[in-house]
């Protein structure tokens, strides 16, 4: 620490948190333009919506499914490799993979684009936590988490509704174009203001995988990729219920993505605080109580009023297990913390395909545009049985000495 000054450590720590923007940007901006990319890639849209909106949902799918794919893979063979040059591997390989998002005419290849893109997402969320958290010094890990992760909940307030004004106004493409250049700003400030940590030549990708014989690590893998998609099951269709349920104008989709990027950040910084002080207790709150917002929205969201005050709590209690369950993976991981905090985000990208698919089923099985709102239930209710699960195999932590 001594090498920083507080001013290049808060750029440092800004530069972080400018990734984790553009991820933000990347990864849940074609929620909200999903209806737009529907629209200019696929046909039969204005006959058959609801059909061709579910198919329109596998591009969020794809996008997960190489966060799954990439975050073990990056954080095992980076084993050894300098946490920050990993950092601007990842940094260039975002920037490259949303470009080509942009760039590619049809349905299938922006597909395959989306899911090249997604393959540093869990890796670089991992790196940079571990980072954040040696610029926060001993006792600071959540809130350092908590710092890295506000730029994906930041996101949620700015770059997300006013990208969405953006693609509603010049087209969806341009969005991506406008991201591929903040994933190159970023790579540029790291390069210049973090230190040059070396890497651990003890590290090797055989002892990052002896994480995975830990029962407890998978326990909280299946927390952050069950329970976590409840979450994921609501705001995949979120631009959908605005518009036909609620009967708003497509205008109103990025007041209401707003809302929902100030519940996140409000509850990831809350969720920061918390996890410094009980981690374990943090995450069975924020299951308890996202279980209580999912289950109001569901019932009370197919009003203007109830829409923006259930997205609202949906957001900001699912927001509360960002840096609790990366705080807990990291803690089970034992020597393997880069592996253990790449796989909550694969874990958070399992989560995010599974809701948006499961709703995207529910939808085209015309029960309603509400309907993903009782899958998020179901699935978040499921995740704090694995968290129960979790502090049961850990006989030294236990449940009761977790609260």
């Amino acid at each position: 620490m001594s090498e920083l000054s507080p001013l290049k450590r808060r750029v440092a720590l800004f530069a972080l948190a400018l990734g984790g923007f553009a991820i933000g940007i990347t990864e849940f901006a074609t929620m909200g333009l999903l209806p737009e990319i529907a629209r200019d890639l696929l046909p039969d849209y204005t006959r058959a919506p609801e059909d061709v909106i579910a198919q329109a949902g596998t591009l969020i799918s794809a996008y997960a499914l190489g966060v799954v794919v990439g975050a073990p893979l990056f954080a095992v063979f980076g084993a050894r490799m300098s946490q920050v040059r990993l950092a601007l591997l990842l940094l260039g390989l975002l920037s490259l993979g949303t470009l080509a998002s942009a760039l590619m005419p049809a349905f299938g290849s922006v597909i395959l684009s989306r899911f090249i893109a997604g393959l540093p997402h869990g890796a670089y969320f991992g790196v940079v936590s571990l980072l954040a958290s040696r610029l926060m010094g001993p006792g600071g890990e959540g809130r350092g988490i908590a710092l890295a992760m506000s730029g994906l909940t930041l996101a949620n307030v700015v770059g997300v509704p006013l990208s969405t004004v953006l693609g509603q106004q010049l087209g969806w493409r341009w969005v991506y174009v406008v991201v591929a250049g903040l994933f190159a700003v970023t790579l540029i400030l790291v390069r210049v203001f973090l230190p040059a940590w070396p890497g651990d030549p003890r590290r090797s990708p055989l002892r990052e995988l002896s994480a995975l014989r830990s029962a407890p690590l998978w326990a909280m893998v299946g927390v952050s990729s069950i329970g976590f998609g409840g979450f994921f099951a609501v705001y995949s269709y979120i631009a959908e219920v605005t518009v036909r349920e609620t009967a708003l104008s497509a205008d109103a989709i990025p007041w209401v993505l707003a809302t929902m990027g100030v519940g996140m950040t409000i509850g990831n910084l809350l969720g920061g605080v918390l996890t410094d002080w009980r981690p374990a207790a943090a995450a069975v709150w924020g299951l308890s109580l996202s279980i209580v917002a999912l289950t109001s929205y569901s019932l009370f969201a197919q009003t203007a009023i109830g829409l923006y005050i259930c997205a609202f709590f949906a957001s900001g209690t699912s927001a509360i297990l960002m840096p609790a369950l990366q705080s807990r993976l990291i803690r089970v991981a034992g020597e393997a913390r880069l592996f253990g905090a790449a796989l909550n985000h694969a874990g958070f990208n399992i989560a995010n395909g599974l809701g948006a698919g499961l709703g995207g089923a529910a939808i085209a099985a015309d029960w309603g545009y509400l309907a993903p709102g009782w899958v998020g239930v179901a699935l978040t209710s499921f995740g704090l049985v694995l968290m129960l699960i979790s502090l049961r195999l850990e006989p030294q932590e236990g449940l009761r000495g977790s609260f």
